[in-house]
């Protein structure tokens, strides 16, 4: 059994990595942190887990000494040191922060107002969305797992872009997420009167994801892409639904990028381009891996209209990490992830 150790169990995706590694046949969790609730059990915290895990919340050394690999669920700027830890100790570190994501130093320091503390730390890691980059992620030792606006944005557009099907300037990201991806901390905006019955844009033009999902698009397209991000947030626990725009390029057809969705994840488990006529919904893969893909053709202006709609707690954070924990150990990648949607 793989021995599984999460930092900062205790927030959302921290809290869907317990719940998932619960049942994975190959890998246990062996120790769990919380700078918050250091000495509680995390059934304490969340009372879901009694007499189903009530393991004691420890400190973050004792999580790197029992573990194989440690997957750190923190905000960015708290990974760096850890995965530094992990790697002095031969321990696999999947980081579900920003803090290995950016390929650019620079980048990192404008959108985030850090810097790499190991730039050789930072070359070795690997930026870890399977669908696209799974031959780099094999054996690799420092993961960066994508956040999920970043994750269901690429998904979207992948096949348009790599087939040259669309222009690469004007391409829109319009997203909307469930406020559970805002963290479990509580703040004005997500207060419950604040947030029901509502629906709003917000850091438009100026949300962090932006340059992760050019970095992504440009890596796909072999070109650099700038996109227009326009995040939401939905007044629902969990979800997002991505919409993309994009310029077809002249003579392009909808059979013609209808056949590159369907031939390009034709082989990808997680990934459902939906039937024709239908539109992704994420109220169909809440608590999976999934990722549903509807695709549709605007005739008259000539754009392609992609719709991806994943678990931003499970495809979107814990649930890749573990489909990346999976492909580094050499397991099948539906290992502990091969969960039906409830369908209500």
């Amino acid at each position: 059994m793989i021995k599984v150790g999460i930092v900062g169990a205790t927030g959302y995706a921290g809290c869907e990595l317990v719940r998932l590694i619960g049942s994975h046949p190959e890998a246990e969790v062996a120790a769990i942190s919380s700078v918050s609730f250091e000495g509680k059990k995390i059934s304490d915290v969340y009372p879901s887990y009694i007499y189903l895990n009530d393991m004691v919340c420890e400190n973050a050394d004792e999580v790197v000494r029992k573990s194989d690999v440690v997957f750190a669920a923190l905000p960015h700027g708290l990974s760096q040191e850890l995965a530094a830890e992990c790697k002095k100790n031969n321990v696999k570190f999947i980081d579900l922060g920003a803090d290995f994501r950016l390929e650019s130093e620079d980048e990192y320091t404008e959108w985030y107002g850090g810097t790499f503390l190991d730039k050789a730390l930072h070359e070795e890691s690997v930026y870890g969305l399977p669908e696209f980059f799974r031959d780099d992620i094999k054996g690799k030792s420092v993961i960066a797992n994508p956040g999920c606006y970043t994750t269901c944005s690429p998904l979207a557009l992948a096949p348009a872009v790599v087939n040259g099907l669309i222009e690469m300037k004007g391409i829109i990201c319009n997203c909307a997420s469930g406020v559970t991806g805002a963290g479990r901390k509580p703040v004005q905006g997500n207060h419950y009167p604040e947030l029901n019955e509502g629906f709003h844009a917000y850091k438009v033009a100026c949300h962090r994801h932006t340059p992760e999902i050019e970095q992504t698009l440009s890596r796909l397209s072999g070109e650099k892409v700038t996109v227009t991000f326009v995040p939401h947030l939905l007044p629902v626990n969990r979800g997002i639904l991505a919409t993309c725009y994009a310029d077809v390029k002249e003579g392009v057809t909808y059979e013609d990028l209808r056949k590159a969705y369907e031939d390009y994840y034709k082989d990808e488990f997680f990934v459902r381009v939906l039937p024709e006529g239908m539109c992704a919904d994420i109220h169909n893969i809440k608590y999976s891996n999934f990722c549903d893909i509807s695709v549709h053709f605007d005739k008259r202006a000539g754009k392609l209209v992609a719709c991806a709609a994943i678990d931003n707690m499970v495809k979107g954070a814990a649930g890749q990490a573990i489909q990346n924990m999976n492909i580094i150990f050499g397991l099948d990648e539906k290992t502990g992830l091969d969960i039906i949607p409830p369908a209500f």
